[in-house]
């Protein structure tokens, strides 16, 4: 890992540095109100994005690269997330599935005989299979926390818990509940959360543009592109 990966000079890891960062947007859609999404909201004394409601997510780990899955990512969403990336694309799905298992207590796995990556997964492997490559953005220079963050999204019907049981969250998160598509902007917010939105109400009704959006801020102007 380089400094720029988030890892300063002398070992430690310096959180304002650019950090590879993954998220699973659940897609649930068997309600009256239409399709629906997993959400929660951070911590009032968070240092990141305190008291908005986001997905779960969270920065890539060193040893999410060497997760052994159930069943690998399709072919077209692994060309995705390697292009313009240097991050192996199985440590991006990797650090999504185990930030949704930690921070929602959903699971989207597989049975297996190989032994578990990750607490909770006894006699299961991740399953990296269902995800889609939705979105990519890099935080803007001068937050106290930057990342490279992509948004992958999966049906709610590919996880093994009740998608309504919550109990074995980490606390990282609190209010998780499953958010209407046409109330989810209500709710208080981080404008890349917002957008991300409106990229999966267009992937719900059949309306967004091929390839994948991406907000690059890692430079001085904001670049927006399609991967």
């Amino acid at each position: 890992m380089t400094p720029a990966a988030g890892l300063a000079p002398g070992g430690a890891v310096d959180k304002t540095l650019l950090r590879d960062a993954a998220t699973v947007v659940l897609l649930r859609d068997d309600s009256p109100e239409g399709p629906r999404v997993l959400m929660g909201q951070r911590g009032a004394s968070a240092a990141f994005m305190p008291s908005k409601f986001v997905f779960p997510g969270g920065a890539v780990d060193d040893g999410d690269g060497a997760t052994r899955f159930a069943r690998p990512l399709r072919a077209s969403v692994r060309a995705e997330l390697a292009n313009r990336s240097p991050r192996p694309p199985e440590a991006i799905a990797a650090a999504a599935l185990r930030e949704l298992a930690e921070e929602t207590g959903q699971i989207i796995a597989r049975p297996s005989a190989s032994s578990p990556s990750w607490p909770g997964f006894e006699g299961l492997a991740p399953d990296a299979d269902p995800l889609r490559f939705i979105f990519r953005a890099i935080t803007p220079p001068g937050r106290p926390r930057r990342f490279d963050a992509r948004f992958l999204m999966a049906d709610a019907t590919a996880v093994l818990t009740d998608p309504d049981d919550f109990s074995k969250a980490e606390d990282e998160l609190s209010h998780l509940q499953w958010v209407p598509l046409s109330r989810a902007r209500a709710l208080d917010m981080p404008f890349i959360t917002e957008v991300v939105l409106a990229e999966i109400a267009a992937i719900t009704d059949g309306t967004d543009a091929p390839g994948v959006p991406f907000f690059d801020n890692s430079g001085e102007a904001s670049v927006f592109l399609r991967l």
